[in-house]
């Protein structure tokens, strides 16, 4: 009789292992973009410590425990989390106002909140943002990281300038030759070997603040848990949740079109608020998904798994805390290169090219061009993710009311008329219906024929109640046909409950 119990055979074959245990070059795809991508966290996170009105370290704890954190919790492989510009904004006042302890409290009040909105399915509502408004968030944010570029390149040693070439030139050609190595990291080394063997004076990583030489060390936050703390910080922690998922769910799917996988939204929204949480214990200003860093991570250096961005934080705080004089040394010139590249990789030419501009609606340009707008103008892509989700929704709402459409066939006898109504019935488009009959010149029965038409809220009831009103005041009767069943079950529970107006 055969043993039910399975075999250490078929246990291994269930197990499912990590490409990178099984094939070597997964393994160094994913050592060298983690490595890439620390070494373009580091002047960012300080540049957002400077936002926060932090110390450097704060923002650079805040990037290595948000990669590791979301590494292993995170919903989305090989998406960097770290310290960003748009929580930096949302919690700059807080530091200002109330001081630093109140700052990582709100962090991990930013964190629960987090947890609990991706337990609430809150993720789900990214099924709403059309295909306009990520165009327009990407495009947004290829911009956004080129103007962040500009200040590197103003006011500086003009040795800065062919240095930047040169990077650009290397990243172009030198995949050409071999994509073992990433681009990136070659052009970030030879730079810093020519600029310090050459003795070139540039602005370099140092210039933008010390970094730490410590580990993190764990603690609370120094408030008094009294309710008043609670009202203080609680608006912040929640535009900072708010802000902080919207980017990071927006980025989630970005990389899903980009790898052709799915990743758990949900996961990804509870992972994030773990990962603001640990943070926030740890002493770091919080963040979210980092989609420059990202795109150097999937589309730069081509990772795809949670090693990548399990090691961009340990290399991340390996650098400051063990190199940290080499690694000042690096000239911010090659850093600001791999953001170009970047820039120009995540930017969709596409859509903006003339055969394309010439084919799209106008509606859909429109809503591009106004999350792109909205996004440069508040530096926020939660603003313009927002607001073009709302102009898409104002464009869509106007395009289904016209179809709406009533025709009328009036029967040979001449005592009764057939009104057939098709298309979508809502807000948008029952003030139109209301003014499509003739109450005066109709015979005395109306038939409303509804089978090709959908009775979607309470505006399009009060609608066809009016209709009938008017009818009655002329003394001829309104017959209603044809509805679906969700549409009989609104009307029914509505008609005549609602106040129609004459």
């Amino acid at each position: 009789m055969p043993s039910s119990v399975p075999s250490p055979a078929a246990w291994s074959r269930g197990l499912s292992r990590p490409s990178w245990l099984s094939d070597p070059r997964v393994l160094r795809t994913e050592v060298l973009a983690g490595l890439v991508v620390a070494l373009a966290l580091i002047p960012e996170a300080i540049s957002f410590s400077v936002i926060a009105g932090v110390d450097p370290a704060i923002g650079l704890f805040a990037s290595f425990t948000m990669a590791v954190t979301t590494a292993v919790v995170g919903g989305r492989p090989a998406m960097i989390s770290a310290a960003t510009g748009a929580v930096a904004l949302v919690i700059a006042p807080v530091n200002r106002e109330h001081g630093f302890g109140h700052l990582i409290a709100t962090v991990i009040l930013a964190g629960v909140f987090q947890i609990v909105l991706g337990a609430l399915g809150v993720a789900k509502l990214m099924r709403f943002v059309p295909r306009g408004v990520m165009v327009g968030f990407v495009n947004a944010l290829a911009i956004l990281v080129f103007l962040a570029q500009v200040p590197e390149l103003t006011g500086v040693p003009w040795p800065v300038y062919p240095l930047l070439a040169a990077g650009l030139v290397l990243m172009v050609l030198f995949p050409k030759v071999t994509k073992v190595v990433p681009a990136p990291l070659v052009s970030i080394a030879v730079l810093t070997v020519v600029t310090v063997a050459a003795g070139i004076a540039v602005p370099t990583v140092g210039d933008k603040g010390r970094l730490p030489s410590s580990l993190p060390v764990p603690g609370l936050p120094d408030v008094p848990f009294t309710l008043d703390t609670l009202i203080t910080i609680a608006p912040y922690a929640l535009a900072m949740a708010l802000v902080g998922l919207m980017e990071s769910l927006m980025t989630a799917r970005l990389v899903d079109d980009l790898t052709d996988t799915r990743s758990s939204k949900t996961r990804e929204s509870v992972g994030q608020g773990i990962a603001n949480i640990v943070t926030g214990l740890l002493g770091g200003m919080g963040g979210c998904a980092v989609i420059g860093q990202t795109m150097i991570n999937v589309r730069v250096s081509g990772a795809r798994t949670r090693l990548s961005t399990f090691l961009a934080g340990a290399f991340l705080l390996t650098l400051c805390v063990v190199f940290g004089p080499v690694v000042s040394r690096i000239p911010m010139a090659a850093l600001v290169a791999v953001m170009v590249m970047v820039c120009c990789a995540t930017f969709d030419w596409h859509s903006i090219a003339p055969k394309t501009l010439r084919r799209m609606p106008a509606g859909e340009i429109a809503v591009m061009v106004i999350t792109v707008v909205c996004v440069v103008a508040t530096h926020n892509l939660a603003v313009g993710v927002v607001v073009g989700s709302l102009t898409a929704m104002a464009v869509f709402a106007r395009r289904v009311a016209r179809l709406a459409e009533v025709t009328a066939v009036t029967d040979p006898d001449g005592g009764t008329v057939v009104y057939r109504v098709t298309g979508a019935l809502f807000f948008a488009s029952s003030d139109e219906l209301v003014g499509s009959f003739d109450y005066a010149g109709d015979p005395g029965r109306v038939v409303i024929d509804l089978s090709a038409a959908h009775v979607w809220d309470a505006s399009s009831v009060a609608a066809l109640d009016a209709v009938e009103t008017k009818y009655a005041q002329r003394g001829k009767t309104v017959e209603i046909t044809g509805l679906n069943g969700p549409s009989a079950r609104i009307h029914g529970t509505l008609s005549g409950e609602l106040s129609a107006k004459d």
